[in-house]
């Protein structure tokens, strides 16, 4: 009984027949993109658009693995929305009477605790 429920929650990739791109070449990409200054989630979303790869995973590697591999520095979720909480804070402080602001700053600190928290 368990051999058969490991067997349905394991689901085995197959990468499509039409998907043409070598994992040399999308290592290249991902390298040279995140060299630009694009995160993990925008690099993912431009293989998709403009390289028709439908999800990184298909060519073996995670994204956020082959920028390990490869020492690439990237930033991840938690800092990006603390730069958005930093900048928030400041506004908030030269525009005291901005409520759009300070809704904006509750919802960035919730998904920084819920990023923390999972």
């Amino acid at each position: 009984m368990e051999d058969k429920l490991e067997g349905n929650l394991k689901k085995k990739i197959v990468k499509p027949n039409w998907m043409k791109m070598k994992i040399e070449d999308a290592e290249k990409i991902i390298v040279e993109l995140a060299g630009k200054g694009k995160t993990p989630a925008q690099i993912g979303s431009i293989l998709r658009d403009e390289y028709g790869v439908p999800r990184t995973r298909l060519l073996g590697k995670r994204l956020v693995k082959i920028l390990e591999e490869k020492g690439v520095k990237y930033k991840e979720d938690t800092e990006i929305i603390n730069d958005k909480i930093r900048k928030i804070r400041q506004h908030i402080g030269r525009n005291k009477h901005d409520y759009r602001a300070t809704r904006s700053l509750t919802k960035n600190l919730w998904d920084l605790h819920h990023l923390e928290n999972n």
